[in-house]
């Protein structure tokens, strides 16, 4: 999805006014491998950019989930913590939560899909 924005840490960030929606990157998933477990944040959560705010683990280890906007977390996906295959860059489904930003302003400094496709690629 062209409008989403990407870390270096492999989450995805979409921006809708002051709320952002964020998850993980399939090149994420992919790395991980067969998914265990996704331990949740509570809403209502204060978070700071770079915060983690999530684990998710797989048969092969365990990885912390970092926000890349500061913030507090208005909605997390509960449906996830069932359907592990979700997690992916889907808005319908694969979002893990939902920050209202105190300084948007954070957003504008990451990468688009394609300056991220190159970075994953000197990854290999």
């Amino acid at each position: 999805m062209s409008d989403l924005k990407y870390t270096n840490d492999h989450e995805w960030i979409k921006v809708e006014g002051d709320t952002a929606w964020i998850g993980i990157t399939t090149y994420a998933r992919h790395a991980l491998g067969d998914l265990v477990y996704l331990e949740l944040p509570e809403t209502g959560r204060k978070v700071k950019k770079g915060d983690n705010f999530a684990v998710v683990e797989s048969v092969k280890a365990a990885s912390e989930i970092y926000t890349p906007v500061s913030g507090e977390i208005i909605a997390v996906n509960d449906n996830l913590s069932d359907n592990l295959e979700d997690l992916k860059e889907d808005l319908n489904k694969g979002w893990i939560v939902k920050v209202k930003m105190s300084n948007p302003a954070e957003a504008e400094g990451l990468m688009d899909q394609g300056a991220y496709a190159k970075f994953t690629e000197s990854l290999s």
